[in-house]
């Protein structure tokens, strides 16, 4: 009984600090830009000082994945909320291109959607062992809503920032350089939770990264990464441009409309669990990853906006209730030893890969007034769904066979 309430506090205390850190980097990826354009930077300068921000945080992730298997995970996150404070000081504190470049490279702020950080593949292992084998899906869809609700939270809450200059009389940058302290001090909140984690590693047997699952892992990495290049063609910021100019939806529609579709995804993660004990953890993430597919698809060829929304809404119930079913599944079919690397490695490819599309999906659309890009990217990750009901679907974790 005393096992089961330490395994079940462990879920909640990694849930609770990855809520934190969604929040953070939910009010902080936003003002990032804003922020550097106010110092002077160039469009350019901050397109270089993001790369550089994702380029850092998968470098930072697949080291600790690859290396950090052996060593206590606790000791590892109290490392990383150190480096999360420093990375809120330095934002705050430096205001040159080259020291914000050093501080974005080994820093922890998030620009994208995703979460690739140093956290990421140490609390996937934690969490993977924190409560029994038939739980873990759930364990995974609670973290992954506490992230993306709070992290929605954050956006929000930047809302906020015109009253509180109106009342306090700051500057912008003021303000800003405020969040970016804000953002640190929510490490230490972090560090405190992560105290009551044991202090042993999350395997001490293991004498490689990767072992008997190495061909597993990368298949999966490549698959995962082949449906994260197909999101790239759809991200919101050219999805709204687009909805701008075929439907002329104005921007606080636009505003309203992702907020709520974020928060409908995030919630849909709830269901997954109860889907993968009935049809299984791949079927649950083909089964409602495809769908969701297929409607990015019919929203290139919707003839108005009422149509298109339906179809959004359908496909943001959808698309996400693959996330936990995913992160459950790579745990599940690797050994214990394995697990901080399979995050890791598994991870940073898809949000390395998702950073390539962007570009050249703007590039079409500037080229053609026809929604491809959602073609292009739908066909993708359908296509992705295919291979990995085919390549995966008799590989089944333990408690599924």
């Amino acid at each position: 009984m005393a096992q089961r309430d330490g395994e079940r506090r462990d879920a909640w205390v990694l849930t609770a600090a990855r809520g934190l850190r969604g929040f953070g980097d939910g009010l902080c990826s936003l003002l990032l830009p804003v922020y550097l354009t106010g110092l002077g930077f160039s469009a350019f300068r901050v397109g270089v000082l993001t790369t550089a921000m994702l380029l850092g945080s998968a470098a930072l992730t697949l080291a600790v994945g690859l290396m950090g298997f052996r060593a206590p995970a606790r000791r590892l996150l109290l490392f990383a909320c150190i480096l999360m404070a420093a990375t809120g000081v330095g934002f705050s504190q430096a205001h040159a291109f080259w020291p914000l470049m050093v501080v974005g490279f080994v820093g922890t702020l998030n620009p994208s959607n995703g979460d690739v950080s140093v956290f990421l593949p140490l609390e996937q292992a934690l969490l993977a062992q924190a409560g029994p084998a038939g739980r873990r899906t759930e364990r995974f869809a609670r973290y992954n809503l506490a992230g993306a609700a709070l992290g929605a939270l954050g956006a929000l809450s930047l809302g906020l920032m015109a009253p509180l200059r109106a009342a306090t009389g700051l500057s912008q940058t003021a303000l800003t350089e405020g969040a970016f302290l804000l953002y640190g001090a929510l490490s230490l909140v972090s560090a405190v939770l992560y105290r009551s984690l044991p202090a042993t590693p999350v395997s001490a047997d293991a004498h490689a990264p990767l072992g008997p699952s190495k061909g597993r892992v990368f298949g999966l990495a490549a698959l995962f990464s082949l449906d994260s290049f197909g999101s790239g063609f759809m991200v919101n910021s050219l999805l709204a441009l687009w909805l701008f100019r075929r439907f002329g939806l104005s921007l606080g529609m636009a505003g309203q409309f992702f907020f709520w579709t974020g928060l409908l995804t995030a919630a849909s993660q709830l269901a997954a669990p109860w889907l993968a004990r009935r049809i299984g953890l791949i079927r649950t993430m083909v089964f409602t990853h495809l769908p969701a597919n297929l409607c990015a698809v019919a929203v290139a060829f919707a003839p108005n906006a009422g149509v298109a929304f339906v179809l959004l809404v359908i496909r943001a119930f959808l698309s996400s209730m693959d996330s936990p079913a995913r992160s459950s599944y790579v745990m599940a079919i690797v050994t214990p030893a394995e697990r901080t690397a399979a995050a890791g490695v598994t991870n940073v490819p898809r949000s390395l890969a998702s950073a390539l599309s962007p570009a050249l999906a703007g590039l079409i659309f500037s080229m053609s007034a026809f929604a491809w890009p959602l073609v292009i990217g739908g066909g993708l990750k359908a296509a992705y769904d295919l291979i990995l009901l085919w390549r995966f679907q008799a590989v089944r974790p333990p408690e599924e066979a």
